[in-house]
């Protein structure tokens, strides 16, 4: 017997934020173009995902649905692209709270010849570029947090956030396997209250596709940013070389092997294309994240057309 449909609700976002994304996705588009940006397209459904010791693929008739479209994108930076971004659905299964659903919307780019450290420059460019087109000024209230975005932001190390907030090394958080547990609980929520925080240098574990520091060893030239203790995007230098980039994801493959979880192919052909891709640098940012803080939204529900229980 079918059970009788409830009555009529709205499915999840108001008319007002509906038009509110809408304004902000046409705002991204009109600064990357001013950029010199490309926007790109790529396909969603792919043969052989990035394999990730701790994300967990959604599937397809026996293909991936991309977490990420970074295989691709790189790929046509191989191909001569110089500048490229897209605006795009990436699924990751399992993921469901406040801050997450199983299909979200990533903006990502990339740029030949940028570092990680051009890409701190052009976040703040960005967000306040986004800030002034809806009428924020230089100050966004997020949930009884008022964030100064007045540049340059603040700046710490992956290190010295641990040592600061949870009173030992990032190393021996990875050594005693809690890592990510004090990174979510006790670190996280404390990170950009009143100023935007680039939390940087993740330990070289932390950084699969990431180049490793020219600079500092044992570390990835890898950045989160942090506004009102939400994370809004993960960045890196890219690695360049094919076969330091088959010896990571082979790493990644068997702790997967042996946490049970399905093992995917090894992405052949983006790894043959990897050693003609120039340096670059590329950034992932949560477009519904961004929609949140820019909206004063509570939860991820509030920013999206539909959510998942609403179908």
């Amino acid at each position: 017997m079918t059970e009788p449909v409830s009555p009529f609700t709205y499915p999840s976002a108001t008319q007002t934020v509906l038009a509110q994304r809408a304004r902000i996705i046409k705002a991204i588009r009109c600064f990357f173009d001013n950029a010199g940006f490309l926007e790109v397209e790529t396909p969603i459904r792919i043969p052989a995902p990035i394999p990730e010791a701790h994300i967990d693929i959604q599937t397809s008739d026996g293909w991936a649905l991309q977490p990420s479209p970074e295989l691709c994108m790189k790929r046509l930076l191989a191909a001569g692209h110089k500048k490229i971004y897209q605006i795009c659905r990436c699924f990751r299964k399992g993921e469901r709270g406040r801050r997450h659903v199983p299909e979200m919307t990533l903006l990502e780019w990339y740029a030949a010849g940028y570092t990680y450290l051009d890409l701190m420059a052009q976040c703040e460019d960005l967000i306040g570029f986004m800030a002034e087109k809806m009428g924020l000024g230089d100050q966004l209230v997020f949930q009884g947090h008022t964030v100064n975005l007045t540049p340059p932001w603040d700046r710490l190390t992956v290190d010295a956030a641990f040592q600061q907030f949870s009173g030992m090394s990032a190393e021996a958080a990875l050594d005693q396997d809690c890592f990510d547990e004090e990174m979510g609980l006790v670190i996280e929520p404390r990170l950009g209250l009143q100023r935007p925080v680039f939390l940087y240098d993740y330990p070289i574990r932390c950084g699969s596709l990431a180049r490793a520091s020219r600079k500092s060893p044992g570390v990835a030239e890898r950045f989160e940013l942090y506004m009102a203790g939400m994370e809004l995007c993960n960045a890196f230098s890219e690695l360049v070389d094919p076969v330091e980039q088959r010896h990571r994801f082979e790493a990644a493959n068997q702790i997967r092997e042996a946490s049970g979880k399905p093992v995917f192919p090894l992405p052949e052909r983006f790894l043959a294309d990897l050693a003609h891709m120039p340096e670059a640098a590329g950034n992932a940012l949560g477009l519904d994240r961004l929609v949140m803080l820019l909206c004063n939204a509570p939860s991820i529900d509030d920013v999206i057309a539909f959510f998942p229980e609403s179908l």
